[in-house]
C-alpha cells in the first residue's frame, strides 16, 4: 500500500548553513504557530548549548500539514562528530533536502551526510542560494545514480522564508519547496497489513515516563496496550516481551498521544524500560529483526575522574564517584557514539567520543 497522506524527510546541511532556520520558516508558513504567537528563532534546535552555540547536536522530529499530506521533517545535525545520529536518521526517511549555502558552497561534512543519503537510495532535493555547478560536480564525486543526478533543485532564503524554481525569480513563500517534497519525495511504500514490525532509530528520555523510543513504523500496525516483542538483529540481547504503554505522534513542535499507528507513520512510545536504539520490536507471533546500520566506532578518549584537588568538595553537589557515573551512564540513553568503561580505580572512567565537539558539549552538559 503507498501511504499517499504522508511524506518522510531529512534536511541535510553543513554547520551554520541555515537549516534550522529553514524548518523554522517551513513551521510557519504550514500553520505550525498562531497569527498572534511569539516563536523564539531557531526553535528546533532545543538545547541551551544549541541555542547559544547555534549548532544542532541531537537530530529532531518536527511535521508539518501541507495540502492535506504530513511531512515528517528530521532536522540533522551537520558536524562530523554527531555523525552518528545522522547514520539512524536517514533509516527513518525516504529523501532528503539538501541545504547548501551560496557563499561557501558544499562543504566536507555535507559531503559526508549525502554519501550516506545516497548510500541509502534516497531521492534528494537540492534547496540553493544561487550555487548549482559545485552541488552537481559533488554528487558526481559521490557516484550518485542518473536518477539522482537529476534532482531538482530549489533557489531559498531561510531567513525570508521564500523559495523559487530560477535562480534569477524572487521567491514569495515556501510553496515551491512544499510542491516539489510532495512531487519527488516518493510516499511511503508500506504493508499496512503484515505483522507489526518497527525499528528503533532514536531514543530520549523523560522523567515521568522514563526511555521513549521513537523510529518508524515499517509494517503493520501499532496500538497502545500491544503485546510485542523486543528483537536484535546482531543477537546482542535475548528476544524478550513487553508492553506499549502509551504512543504519540510528532505534530508540529509537540507530541500527540494517540491510540494507534499504522506503518510509514514516525512514531515514539514508551512503557520498554531497558529498549535502545537499533531494536526491533515485532508481533510475538512474527519475530524477525531488522537490519540496523553500524555506528562509526569513537576517535578520542578522555579519562573522567573525581575531583582529587585540595579544593575537592568546596563546590558542587554531585561531587562523588557514585554521582559521576549515574550521570555518564545516563547520558548513553541518548547517545549512542558515546562509549564510557570502568577502570581499575572507582573514582575514574574511560570516555570514547566522535570527537572534541562531541566531548566538549557532554563536558558542559555534565558541568551543567
Amino acid at each position: 500500500m503507498i501511504r499517499n497522506d504522508l511524506r518522510n524527510i531529512a534536511i541535510i546541511a553543513h554547520v551554520d548553513h541555515g537549516k534550522t532556520t529553514l524548518v523554522d520558516q517551513m513551521l510557519k508558513q504550514a500553520g505550525a504557530f498562531r497569527e498572534n504567537q511569539v516563536v523564539e528563532e531557531r526553535v528546533m534546535d532545543s538545547g541551551d548549548i544549541e541555542r547559544e552555540r547555534g549548532i544542532t547536536i541531537l537530530a529532531k522530529n518536527t511535521s508539518v500539514h501541507y495540502k492535506g499530506v504530513k511531512i515528517n521533517i528530521v532536522d540533522t545535525p551537520g558536524h562530523a562528530d554527531f555523525s552518528g545520529e545522522v547514520e539512524r536518521i536517514l533509516k527513518m526517511v525516504d529523501g532528503v533536502v539538501l541545504l547548501v549555502d551560496a557563499a561557501e558552497g558544499p562543504m566536507p561534512q555535507t559531503r559526508f551526510v549525502l554519501q550516506k543519503a545516497l548510500e541509502f537510495g534516497h531521492k534528494i532535493i537540492i534547496a540553493i542560494n544561487e550555487i548549482g555547478d559545485e552541488v552537481l560536480e559533488l554528487l558526481l564525486n559521490l557516484d550518485a545514480t542518473d536518477e539522482q543526478l537529476d534532482s531538482p533543485i530549489v533557489y531559498c532564503s531561510g531567513r525570508a522564508g521564500t523559495a523559487s524554481m530560477s535562480p534569477n525569480v524572487e521567491g514569495k513563500d515556501l510553496t515551491p519547496l512544499f510542491e516539489q517534497i510532495l512531487e519527488h519525495i516518493p510516499a511511503p511504500h508500506v504493508d499496512t497489513e503484515g505483522p507489526t514490525q518497527m525499528l528503533v532509530s532514536s531514543i530520549d528520555y523523560n522523567e515521568y515516563v522514563g526511555r521513549i523510543g521513537i523510529g518508524r513504523i515499517e509494517r503493520g500496525s501499532m496500538k497502545v496496550g500491544q503485546q510485542v516483542t523486543v528483537c536484535d538483529y546482531h543477537g546482542n540481547t535475548k528476544p524478550y516481551n513487553a508492553k506499549l504503554v502509551t504512543l504519540y505522534s510528532i505534530e508540529e513542535l509537540g507530541r500527540q498521544p494517540i491510540e494507534e499507528a499504522q506503518a510509514g507513520e514516525i512514531v515514539c512510545f514508551s512503557g520498554i524500560e531497558g529498549v535502545t536504539i537499533g531494536e526491533t520490536l515485532c508481533d510475538p507471533e512474527h519475530v524477525e529483526a531488522l537490519p540496523f546500520v553500524k555506528i562509526s566506532e569513537p576517535t578520542v578518549e578522555m579519562t573522567f575522574m573525581v575531583n582529587d584537588s585540595p579544593f575537592a568538595g568546596k563546590e558542587g553537589k554531585f561531587v562523588t564517584s557514585r554521582h559521576l557515573r549515574e550521570r555518564l551512564f545516563r547520558e548513553l540513553l541518548k547517545d549512542v557514539s558515546l562509549r564510557v568503561n570502568e577502570t581499575d580505580t572507582t573514582d575514574a572512567f574511560r570516555v570514547c567520543g566522535r570527537g572534541e565537539m562531541h566531548l566538549s558539549i557532554l563536558i558542559e552538559n555534565l558541568r551543567r
